[in-house]
């Protein structure tokens, strides 16, 4: 954290700069990273969650210039919530993710979600927005999140990547909203572009996210194939029995989220036709 204080606007480029909100846990490494891009008018990338100090410090960077949008990539609450006393301090519109909500186990919401998120204008994509001398450009990226998008700025060939993709650690799938078919999709996407370098949400900065996509994909295909070695016996095992096999020595307050993700396999697999659900177990169908 010493390296990089929150409120602290850090230049990574001419056009880009980010500012790190005080909100670091096991799931968002040393917190939100909110990206201001240009210079006599900017763009606000995940203005991150309402907290009246980052808040501040957001506009301290901005220093009274014209922002012309707030762009966010997903509707999770450490991204998405503080773009709405920023739209109101500087007049700026909401842009980027479609909101979404969901309903699940029962009619509970996912915590994770901010269900107060409202975008002025819903991006698909090929949309974008652009100011004096940088465009962003959205990227349809779902996985992570149903309504998930990367944004390209393609005067440096840069990619605003989010939480699809991030240095430190892999993505998040969580079902329903989280597809793990869908994130596998959106990586191979990412394959066929040449981007120089990515700014993720958390974390430093992908300066080879060729290679780290690549191995993104490697690793998520391994899980695929250790969930099918752990049931290849044709017993049926629980998602929490795969889980604890799976991810030895994991930090125990992140072994709910590792077991969405063995959820989001099974899902994919069974679309697939290679497993099955038999109440809480699963098993092989070969």
């Amino acid at each position: 954290m010493a390296e990089h204080p929150t409120g602290i606007p850090i230049l990574l480029e001419p056009l880009v700069s980010r500012v790190l909100a005080p909100n670091p846990s096991p799931f968002t490494h040393t917190g939100t990273q909110t990206h201001i891009v240009g210079d006599r008018d900017v763009a606000v990338i995940d203005p991150g969650p309402d907290d009246p100090v980052h808040l501040d410090a957001l506009l301290r960077v901005i220093a009274g210039r014209r922002v012309a949008a707030i762009v966010i990539t997903h509707h999770h609450r450490d991204h998405s919530p503080a773009s709405r006393p920023l739209a109101r301090v500087t007049g700026a519109p909401i842009v980027g993710a479609a909101p979404f909500a969901p309903d699940y186990e029962g009619g509970r919401s996912d915590a994770a979600f901010d269900r107060d998120y409202a975008p002025d204008l819903i991006l698909a994509e090929g949309e974008g927005v652009n100011g004096d001398g940088w465009t962003l450009t959205a990227l349809a990226t779902p996985g992570h999140t149903s309504n998930h998008l990367a944004f390209a700025l393609p005067e440096t060939k840069a990619l605003f990547s989010g939480d699809h993709v991030m240095g430190w650690s892999t993505s998040i799938v969580s079902p329903p909203d989280g597809d793990m078919g869908d994130y596998m999709a959106s990586l191979e996407k990412l394959m066929e572009r040449d981007d120089r370098i990515y700014y993720p949400g958390h974390g430093e900065a992908v300066e080879n996210p060729q290679r780290l996509v690549r191995g993104m994909l490697g690793h998520r295909k391994q899980r695929e194939g250790q969930i099918l070695r752990l049931l290849a016996s044709g017993e049926g095992m629980a998602v929490a029995a795969m889980t604890a096999r799976m991810y030895v020595g994991l930090n125990p307050k992140l072994l709910p989220a590792a077991e969405r993700s063995v959820l989001a396999h099974l899902y994919d697999l069974r679309s697939r036709g290679l497993v099955r659900e038999e109440g809480v177990s699963w098993t092989s169908t070969a």
